[in-house]
């Protein structure tokens, strides 16, 4: 297949395809479509790696999600075969996740609020941001060792998750998923060596625009975060990789740019980026 398009992110290990997981292979052979299916814990992970191993033109990302699971501990033990498969091209998604927390806590939700009973918010509240803090530099530095990049999972979480990054400046890079932050937050990442990735969001939200205007094209790259956030005209829908068409065209748009041109600019940043082979 001649590959057109690199969705960057997405989680075809998910239950979300068991029943059809075929024919979104097919449909994603028919538009040209790749992608790199990601891990958010240590099955996902193996998951990701069979799914590559199986099929031509999907490459996996092994790691860990900062919230997903919060009493899930990275060791590299436990990936360190994985990530020798030449067809892994990063670690993740790892990072910062702060989003929610006070409703975590409050009803309970999470096993680090459940087994420290009598504890109070703030006090929950820093002991998880300490957890993910330790947990991302573990993987940063398992990334560093094994050459890969990292694929970066950050919200509402850009000012530690950039203090923790500049500490490594010059060891390592990645790309920040489903970026959120602001333009002037884009622009220091970038800095830093980093790219970005956006998903079918900027299809109807507006303020990504300006970010997509003003950053440098070769530092971005379209997902989807399948089978999350489907983009017009599929919202509300399960979303799939053959979609990263809808984000490439939206990019296209908001620059003023041709649809052509762009494309085939994503396609290089992704394949280089990632040294997809």
């Amino acid at each position: 297949m001649e590959i057109k398009y690199i969705d960057i992110h997405s989680h075809l290990g998910f239950g979300d395809y068991q029943n059809d997981f075929k024919d979104v292979l097919k449909r994603m052979e028919n538009f040209g479509v790749a992608t790199i299916t990601v891990g958010t814990d240590l099955e996902s992970s193996k998951e990701a790696v069979r799914i590559t191993d199986e099929n031509e033109n999907i490459w996996a990302c092994i790691g860990a999600h900062p919230a997903d699971k919060r009493d899930f501990v990275f060791e590299e033990k436990d990936f360190a075969e994985l990530v020798k498969n030449p067809k892994v091209v990063a670690v993740g998604e790892c990072g910062l996740d702060y989003f929610k927390m006070e409703d975590e806590f409050n009803k309970g939700l999470s096993s680090r609020s459940e087994a420290v009973r009598g504890e109070s918010l703030v006090e929950f509240i820093q002991e998880e941001k300490e957890r993910q803090k330790f947990e991302f530099k573990k993987q940063i530095e398992f990334a560093i060792k094994y050459d890969k990049p990292l694929m970066l999972h950050i919200r509402e979480a850009y000012e530690d998750a950039y203090e923790i990054l500049k500490k490594y400046e010059g060891k390592t890079t990645g790309n920040m998923h489903f970026f959120a932050g602001s333009l002037d937050f884009a622009k220091k990442i970038i800095e830093l060596g980093f790219t970005i990735s956006f998903t079918g969001v900027i299809t109807f939200a507006r303020q990504y625009d300006e970010i997509i205007k003003n950053i440098p094209l070769e530092k971005m790259h379209a997902e989807t975060d399948a089978p999350f956030v489907a983009p017009i005209p599929y919202r509300g829908k399960r979303n799939e990789p053959i979609y990263v068409i809808e984000v490439v065209k939206k990019i296209a748009e908001i620059r003023g740019e041709d649809f052509e041109t762009v494309r085939k600019q994503l396609l290089k940043n992704s394949k280089d980026f990632f040294n997809l082979k």
